[in-house]
């Protein structure tokens, strides 16, 4: 259903936006509950926020699950994501699938467990075929450890006689980052008040525009969104051009 009329993103705005969905555990903590009780309400969100997607004019949407850093914290909070993920495709994936969205996941997924595996490929094979909205959630995800593993694909494919060492430029290394099948990033957006871009496409968010706005991820809203894209339309990007 469309939105009203200032909820609807101006005809400039982002054709995809990446959101570091931060502020769960701090939104739990000041409501006295565990951090998980944050998780699931933000899980919660990103289901608003990606049906708003195809009525606010962004067609690609990537969000931030879970870095590669994050498996730091407690061994009950990394538990309770992983199980939170695993149910969350399970919960979802009809929704999405009859919404038109294509579903996709970057990260290593070496380190995650068979059966949240098998649940993202079945999500990514049940929902090939939609085009409404692709969402590309990052899970395991490092900006770091992604451009590593294209590097070693790359150097694999020169040893290998595949690819000239001569032949590799930008371009090239970019067909092996996670994201090769997505265009880059024209907003990037985090919540919670935290400045800071935290390993977060930093290959594919060389040009993007970034929002760091104070709201906690699970108080994120349909309406706070349409707000900043809206912003995003008024800004002048040059790319690096001087404008005449």
């Amino acid at each position: 259903m469309a939105g009203d009329a200032q909820e609807t993103a101006p005809r400039t705005g982002p054709g995809h936006v990446a959101i570091i969905m931060d502020g769960n555990g701090r939104w739990a903590q000041m409501r006295g509950r565990p951090r998980l009780f944050g998780h699931h309400a933000g899980a919660r969100r990103v289901r608003e926020i990606v049906e708003a997607c195809p009525d606010l004019g962004v067609r690609y949407l990537t969000i931030f699950a879970f870095s590669t850093e994050n498996w730091r914290r407690t061994q009950t909070e990394v538990a309770g994501l992983m199980t939170l993920f695993r149910r969350y495709i399970q919960r979802e994936a009809q929704a999405l699938f009859k919404a038109g969205v294509r579903v996709r996941f970057i990260g290593d997924r070496i380190r995650l467990d068979d059966k949240l595996v098998s649940l993202m490929d079945d999500l990514e094979m049940l929902t090939s075929g939609n085009d409404a909205c692709h969402l590309t959630i990052a899970i395991n995800y490092g900006g770091r450890d992604e451009v590593t593993r294209a590097a070693k694909r790359l150097a694999y494919e020169i040893e290998m006689g595949r690819l000239s060492h001569k032949d590799v430029d930008a371009e090239t290394l970019a067909r092996f980052l996670d994201t090769h099948v997505l265009p880059d990033p024209d907003l990037v957006i985090r919540t919670s008040g935290e400045a800071r871009i935290s390993n977060f496409l930093l290959w594919q968010s060389a040009y993007a525009e970034y929002e760091f706005v104070d709201t906690l991820w699970p108080d994120f809203t349909r309406a706070e969104f349409a707000k900043v894209l809206a912003g995003y339309g008024a800004r002048d990007r040059r790319f690096g051009a001087v404008r005449a």
